[in-house]
């Protein structure tokens, strides 16, 4: 009995979710050619350096990086890369860059709040004094950090691109709430305000998207990027979408390399220990 009783409440939740689940589906993200997919991709550094422009001009205002140091964008494979400085608190183009950053210290003399120009040692720092401040400055909602959000998003760098360029005016029937946008990519909860003229029994279900907080963030030339690269909304997208990868795992080529060498290794090793297999036992009848 109580088995039979498991199965129905079960049931019962299943169909009770069903519509929700429904309700939350999003466009699948766009098809994306990093460089740095695939077992031997690399970051492209000119892309992560129009990404970090992206992010400081643009994301800033309002998301941290937490767990990024002004340093980091001098490590091997990161931005601001430069060979002739193995050490990258030492890289000049780094200092510059920190340089132009305001971060809070403490007078040590007098022990009252400061701000100072940032040292290659410093994090990125915070938008906001704290999170109730943030919340205040944007409608109630809390940005997120974006200092490993490209892993923690399914789709990864492909879904931010497709998110920041997936705000799309509402589909006829739809109802956006007061200081929200529509975005097709954003997995969501339409159903409420969905309306459409047929009858309720063969109501047709909501598009795929959702509503979110922050408005649309791009747009054409709004960065200009020093290489020249023409600064679509697109563009700036999937440039920024790679920084956010790289500051996820900054150490990713290093981890395909490595994982090469373990391979060849492996290879190596089997082939050794199958020859020496045959040799120990060429005499002996199986």
């Amino acid at each position: 009995m109580l088995r039979k009783l498991t199965v129905i409440a079960a049931a019962a939740m299943t169909l009770a979710a069903g519509p929700a689940l429904a309700a939350s589906h999003a466009e699948e993200p766009h098809d994306i050619a990093y460089s740095f997919e695939g077992p031997f991709g690399k970051f492209d550094q000119a892309q992560l350096q129009r990404g970090y422009k992206v992010y400081r001009e643009v994301c800033s205002a309002c998301h941290s990086m937490k767990f990024v140091s002004f340093r980091n964008l001098g490590d091997k494979g990161g931005p601001f890369y430069d060979p002739k400085y193995p050490n990258p608190n030492d890289n000049p183009v780094v200092k510059a860059l920190a340089a132009d950053i305001q971060v809070p210290d403490i007078d040590t003399e007098t022990g009252d709040a400061i701000t100072r120009p940032a040292t290659p040692a410093d994090r990125f720092p915070h938008p906001y004094p704290n999170d109730y401040a943030a919340r205040a400055g944007n409608g109630g909602a809390l940005p997120p950090d974006l200092s490993v959000i490209a892993k923690g998003r399914e789709g990864g760098p492909e879904y931010l691109a497709s998110y920041l360029t997936g705000y799309l005016a509402p589909p006829k029937g739809l109802t956006v709430p007061a200081g929200q946008y529509y975005n097709a990519f954003f997995p969501g909860d339409l159903s409420s305000g969905w309306q459409t003229d047929r009858a309720e029994d063969k109501k047709d279900p909501p598009p795929h998207g959702g509503f979110v907080a922050m408005p649309p963030q791009l747009a054409d030339d709004k960065v200009s990027f020093d290489d020249g690269t023409k600064s679509t909304a697109h563009q700036q997208a999937v440039d920024v979408a790679a920084f956010l990868m790289w500051a996820a795992e900054p150490k990713m080529e290093q981890r395909k390399e490595t994982g090469f060498a373990v391979m060849i290794y492996l290879v190596l090793f089997a082939g050794l220990l199958y020859a020496s297999y045959r040799r120990v036992w060429r005499n002996e009848s199986h």
